[in-house]
């Protein structure tokens, strides 16, 4: 890998455009993954929020979900928000009916945990690992975080409740960074597929 790593963003429903223009403003080369040959392409993956059963299924459909559950084992870098956050857990609390999850990361997680809709708000949250400050998370239908494994560790909480977790080369946070036009959340996603490379 060069120094600008390439990374995906599934771009299979959610906000993917603004996961692309906040790596892009974190010097890594972005592009969207539809495919299992493009996903076999990037050095490291974001799954953006969405509806989490939607992606899973769609997932499924374009012959993803076993490919991302590899590259995933594999030791890929993979950092997912809110819908994916949803996606890299290895249990739901609460699944819908015929909800999948890529898993990687050992922590039980609650959807819609925050509210509805019209219960989004934004907070200042302070991340393990990210300099300069709280960042602003803007929580949308939000999960939660009910507990983690022993081999996860916990990089914010939020009202008592874990809203980030990182579990080696695995990071997931229960809000969207990407919406705030504040990049350094990506910037740390980008050093952790560095690392790797």
């Amino acid at each position: 890998m060069s120094d600008t790593p390439v990374i995906g963003v599934l771009a299979l429903q959610g906000d993917v455009r603004e996961h692309l223009i906040a790596l892009a403003s974190a010097d890594a080369l972005a592009r969207p993954v539809r495919r299992p040959e493009e996903l076999a392409e990037v050095d490291g993956l974001v799954i953006p929020g969405g509806e989490s059963t939607t992606m899973s299924k769609l997932a499924a459909l374009f012959g993803l979900l076993e490919p991302l559950r590899e590259r995933v084992r594999d030791g890929m870098p993979v950092y997912g928000t809110c819908a994916g956050m949803i996606l890299l857990a290895d249990k739901i609390l609460d699944p819908r009916s015929g909800q999948e999850t890529v898993g990687g990361i050992d922590m039980i997680v609650r959807r819609n945990a925050f509210g509805r809709q019209n219960e989004s708000f934004e907070a200042a949250v302070e991340v393990a690992g990210v300099e300069g400050g709280p960042v602003e998370g803007v929580f949308i239908r939000a999960p939660w975080v009910e507990s983690v494994g022993a081999q996860a560790r916990v990089v914010a909480e939020h009202g008592g409740h874990i809203v980030a977790v990182r579990q080696g080369n695995a990071l997931a946070t229960s809000f969207h960074p990407e919406l705030t036009g504040d990049h350094r959340v990506h910037a740390l996603f980008v050093e952790m597929v560095r690392a790797v490379g």
